[in-house]
């Protein structure tokens, strides 16, 4: 027989973003390897709806329900909100996953792709953390994981808007990480480097020198690490020694030294 998703929202749940590819998936595999009941959230339904059935299959105690929803749209996160609350679940770990990025320089990038970008990464982000972190603090449990990048330590030339995105989820994380203390609740800035994921092509930076030749991370190792640091409470992971050692090195230097390599790792490699 089949195996189907249920079309019902669990009671007690784990919400993903991002979930139906990369590290979204991978942390919707750990979490549900570990009997937590799931709530997926993408935009690509017809991807969304495979990876919800591929882990029915894989973890058929858990309850793996998903929920197509464009979070670059105020009405889409409303969508995931409406969602939950009409069934009065409750979301006891929150994972921000959803992100992506643009490539160029910045008068040259789409302004309406810049714009959507930063209601993703940014306010969709922060919308659904005011969302449910509230019920989170008044039951004294509860984990925010919010995705953000080795990209948040530095200036980004070629993707600046992205970088500084990303810098707004490390600062943000840390600060509420520092309110929660002692509530039972913990918020941790998951801060990976390049990772195998469809991050690149959707960028359309597939030849530049980083993505060429640099060294991808698993996407599966980025969700172990990151899911293992939440639960000891930390505030920021940095999957990897090599990633952990670039961004202290960034921190060091000064600012426009670090844009200049950075933008010499991104620049499309010459053939």
């Amino acid at each position: 027989m089949p195996t189907k998703t249920r079309s019902t929202i669990p009671q007690s749940l784990a919400l993903i973003t991002g979930a139906s590819s990369g590290i979204g998936l991978e942390f919707a595999r750990v979490l549900a390897g570990e009997g937590n009941d799931l709530l997926l959230v993408s935009q690509d339904e017809t991807k969304l709806r495979h990876a919800a059935k591929e882990l029915q299959h894989a973890f058929p105690s858990a309850r793996i329900t998903h929920l197509a929803a464009d979070l670059s749209d105020a009405k889409g996160v409303q969508k995931v909100i409406d969602a939950v609350r009409s069934q009065k679940s409750h979301v006891h770990t929150l994972i921000n996953n959803a992100g992506y990025a643009l490539y160029g320089r910045f008068w040259e990038t789409d302004s309406e792709q810049e714009t959507r970008m930063l209601e993703l990464n940014i306010i969709a982000l922060t919308r659904l953390t005011k969302a449910f972190l509230p019920a989170m603090i008044a039951r004294k449990r509860g984990i925010v994981v919010n995705v953000a990048s080795t990209a948040a330590f530095q200036p980004g030339p070629l993707m600046a808007t992205y970088y500084a995105s990303k810098a707004y989820v490390l600062s943000f994380s840390e600060a509420i990480a520092n309110e929660t203390q002692g509530t039972g609740v913990s918020v941790t800035c998951l801060c990976p480097g390049p990772t195998e994921s469809n991050f690149q092509s959707r960028a359309k930076m597939l030849d530049s020198r980083i993505a060429r030749e640099g060294r991808l991370m698993p996407a599966r190792v980025v969700a172990e690490e990151g899911w293992r640091g939440a639960k000891a409470g930390k505030s920021v992971v940095i999957p990897g020694l090599r990633n952990q050692l670039g961004t202290i090195a960034a921190r060091l230097a000064p600012g426009s030294l670090s844009a200049q390599v950075v933008r010499n790792i991104q620049e499309r490699k010459k053939e």
